[in-house]
C-alpha cells in the first residue's frame, strides 16, 4: 500500500488533529477510515454467506472461522484497483471476495442483495462501532471529570452572572453542574440511539424481491444476516435503511457538541484577565504569544469553539442527505462520506475539553474578590434580590422600588450596598427580623456575607455529580 507524510494530506484531521489528538484519531481508523469502510463492507458480505448457509443448515464452525478470516485479510488496495475496472465500489469487493472464499461459497457472495443492502448495513455497523467505541468513552470520561469538579468545588461562592452581569452569588461546583447535566442527559441518549441503529436485506426497492427467489422467509434470511453484524432489520426499507435511525444519533452528537462549545466559551470567559477565576494547565515550555512573553491565552477553550464552528453547519447536510427521491437516488454518495469527518471533528473536540477540565484549576482567592466585589456600580448589590424579597415578605407592597432607591443611594454616595441599608433603620430592622424568623445565624452579618446566599447551589452541584459520575 502506498505511504506517504500526512503533512501532504488536505484535511486538517488528517496532519494537525492526528497528530495533536493522535489516540482518538488511532482509535476511530478502526471504524471510519477508507480502510474501515472496506473492512465492514467485506464483513457484510461475508455475513449474507454465512446467512445464506445458516438456512441451508450446511454452516459450520470452521467455515465461519475461515470467512470471518477472509474479511479481514480483504486488501483495500485490491478492492480499488477492481474499481478502475468496474466503476462500482460493491461490485468490485465481490469480485475480490469470489476469489478468496472457498469455490463451494463462491455463489453465495451478494446473492440476493443490492448494494446498498451492504453499504446501509455496514455503514450503520461502523457508526455504532466509532460511538460507542471510541465517542462515547470519550465523553464519559469528560463528563466524569466534569462531576470530580462539581462535586470538588461545590462550596467554593462564584457570583452568578447572566447577560455578562454580576447577578447573584451561586458557588463554582454549581455552574459546573449544569454542564455535567446537560451532557450527562445527552450521553445516555447516544448510547440509546446508537444501539438502535439498523440494517437491511430487502433488495433494490425494500420489497424482498430477490431474497424470496432464493428462500420462502426473505424476512428470516435477513434477520439471520443482520444478527451476524450485531443489529436489527429497518422496521421498513426503500433500497436505503430508513434514515432516520443514524440522523438521530447524529443530531443528538451534535447537541452534545453545542454543549461542549457552550462549556468551552464559559470557561474561555472565566479566564479574561478582568474575571480570572479560572485558567487552563500551562506546561513550563509552552508559548501563549508570539510577541508577548506575558500571556497565557485560553487557547484550548477556543479550539474545542472553533471545531464545532466548522462541523456543526454540517448538520445541514444530515437533513439533506434525509431525503431521497422514489426509492433511492445517488444524491447522497458524495455527501454521506463526509459524515466520518464530523464524527471525527466531534471526537477531537471532545477529547481536546476533556484535557482542559482535567487540567483546570480555579483561582478561589479571585472568585471570592469578585464575589465580594459583585454588584455593578453597587459593592454588595447582588443582595438587592434577598433584601427586596424579604421585605415583601413583611407585607411591604413596593418593597422592589424601596430596595431599588436603596441601590441608587449606594451608587450616588459610593457606600456599600450594606452600607446603605442601614441608612433606612425601619426597613433594615424589618429584613434583619425576617432573616431572624427564618433561623438565619447572624442575621446581622448576612448582607455583609453575600457568600451565604447562595441557595440550593451546593446541594445541587453535589445531587447532579453523584447522579451522573457512573455513566
Amino acid at each position: 500500500m502506498e505511504t506517504r507524510s500526512i503533512f501532504t494530506n488536505i484535511s486538517p484531521i488528517d496532519h494537525r488533529y492526528s497528530l495533536s489528538e493522535s489516540s482518538v484519531f488511532d482509535a476511530l481508523t478502526l471504524y471510519i477510515s477508507e480502510e474501515a469502510g472496506v473492512f465492514y463492507n467485506a464483513k457484510a458480505e461475508i455475513a449474507l454467506i454465512k446467512a445464506h448457509l445458516s438456512v441451508r443448515n450446511q454452516l459450520t464452525d470452521e467455515m465461519s472461522k475461515k470467512l470471518d478470516k477472509i474479511a479481514e485479510s480483504v486488501d483495500p488496495v485490491a478492492v480499488y484497483a477492481e474499481e478502475e475496472k468496474t466503476k462500482h465500489n460493491i461490485r468490485a469487493l465481490v469480485n475480490v471476495l469470489k476469489t478468496m472464499v472457498p469455490e463451494e461459497v463462491s455463489p453465495l457472495v451478494h446473492l440476493g442483495a443490492t448494494s446498498v443492502d451492504i453499504l446501509d448495513t455496514s455503514m450503520s455497523a461502523r457508526m455504532r462501532d466509532a460511538v460507542q467505541k471510541v465517542v462515547l468513552p470519550e465523553l464519559k470520561a469528560l463528563e466524569t471529570k466534569l462531576c470530580e469538579i462539581a462535586d470538588r468545588e461545590a462550596e467554593t461562592p462564584q457570583v452568578g452572572r447572566t447577560h455578562g452581569q454580576h447577578a447573584v452569588p451561586i458557588t463554582f461546583g454549581y455552574a459546573m453542574a449544569e454542564y455535567v447535566s446537560r451532557l450527562g442527559k445527552s450521553i445516555i441518549e447516544i448510547e440509546r440511539l446508537s444501539k438502535n441503529l439498523r440494517g437491511k436485506l430487502a433488495g433494490p426497492v425494500g420489497a424482498y424481491n430477490g431474497p424470496s427467489m432464493i428462500v420462502k422467509d426473505p424476512e428470516d434470511l435477513e434477520k439471520r444476516y443482520l444478527t451476524y453484524m450485531g443489529l436489527q432489520p429497518s422496521e421498513h426499507s426503500t433500497q436505503l435503511v430508513e434514515p432516520e435511525y443514524l440522523l438521530r444519533v447524529l443530531l443528538e452528537c451534535n447537541v452534545a457538541f453545542g454543549i461542549i462549545a457552550n462549556l468551552a466559551d464559559d470557561l474561555r470567559n472565566l479566564q479574561r484577565s478582568e474575571i480570572g477565576e479560572v485558567f487552563e494547565y500551562f506546561a513550563s515550555t509552552q508559548v501563549g504569544s508570539s510577541t508577548m512573553p506575558q500571556k497565557r491565552n485560553p487557547w484550548n477553550s477556543e479550539h474545542v469553539k472553533s471545531l464545532w464552528k466548522a462541523f456543526c453547519p454540517r448538520v445541514m447536510t444530515f437533513y439533506m442527505d434525509q431525503i431521497s427521491e422514489h426509492q433511492r437516488d445517488l444524491s447522497n454518495s458524495a455527501s454521506q462520506r463526509f459524515m466520518c469527518d464530523y464524527i471525527c471533528g466531534f471526537s477531537m473536540a471532545v477529547s481536546r475539553m476533556k484535557k482542559v477540565v482535567s487540567g483546570l484549576q480555579c483561582d478561589h482567592e479571585n472568585m471570592a474578590r469578585n464575589l465580594a466585589n459583585a454588584g455593578g456600580k453597587v459593592k454588595g448589590g447582588v443582595l438587592a434580590e434577598p433584601a427586596y424579597i424579604l421585605l415583601a415578605e413583611t407585607g411591604v407592597s413596593d418593597a422592589h422600588e424601596v430596595i431599588r432607591k436603596i441601590t441608587l443611594d449606594a451608587e450616588e454616595n459610593q457606600i456599600t450596598f450594606f452600607e446603605a441599608m442601614k441608612k433606612h433603620p425601619k426597613t433594615f430592622d424589618a429584613i434583619i427580623n425576617q432573616l431572624k424568623n427564618l433561623g438565619e445565624k447572624d442575621p446581622e452579618g448576612f448582607f455583609a456575607h453575600p457568600e451565604r446566599y447562595r441557595g440550593l447551589s451546593a446541594v445541587k452541584a453535589k445531587r447532579l455529580a453523584k447522579k451522573y459520575i457512573n455513566l
